[in-house]
């Protein structure tokens, strides 16, 4: 399979054998890497990726989540549809209530078995498409012929409802 027929699967992280790992247990996806804030929302703005994994825990502040939670918020305002999962061992439920309330899709705790969070990944990417189906039939609905009709004749309005 060639990657311009895979999936792409953004993960931020700055831990690079992390990063190696979760590259390696997610080969069914073109992985692109970020390790800081910058990168990332280059990453997004290039690739525009429906799946995004990533950690709080992000340089200047590794030990902190305010990078992080800037991140989370910066991916959503510029690709609102994008869904973000969450991986950090900032190990908080505080943290994890937050992230669900920017808009985060789903939060694991590192360490995290690499078969759940692919369960995850898939049912992200499985709610993005359905998504953008949902939002493509709805452009294509026609508007109601009848809905702007003004009348002052009882029987041509009473038929206009019945007709609907």
């Amino acid at each position: 399979m060639t990657t311009e027929k895979l999936r792409q699967l953004l993960v931020v992280e700055d831990d690079p054998a992390l990063q190696k790992q979760i590259r390696w247990s997610f080969d069914q996806y073109n992985v692109l890497l970020a390790s800081d804030r910058e990168s990332a929302l280059s990453q997004v703005r290039r690739h525009t990726p429906a799946v995004i994994t990533m950690d709080l825990g992000l340089p200047p502040d590794a030990d902190g989540v305010t990078e992080g939670f800037k991140l989370l918020e910066q991916i959503l305002t510029a690709a609102p549809d994008t869904k973000v999962i969450v991986l950090t061992g900032q190990n908080e439920q505080t943290n994890a209530l937050r992230a669900i309330a920017l808009g985060a899709y789903d939060f694991f705790v590192k360490p995290f078995e690499p078969e759940t969070l692919n369960l995850t990944i898939e049912r992200a990417f499985r709610f993005y498409d359905l998504q953008q189906e949902n939002r493509r039939l709805q452009s294509m609905q026609q508007p109601d012929a009848l809905g702007a009709l003004i009348t002052r004749d009882p029987d041509q309005l009473c038929r206009a409802r019945q007709t609907r």
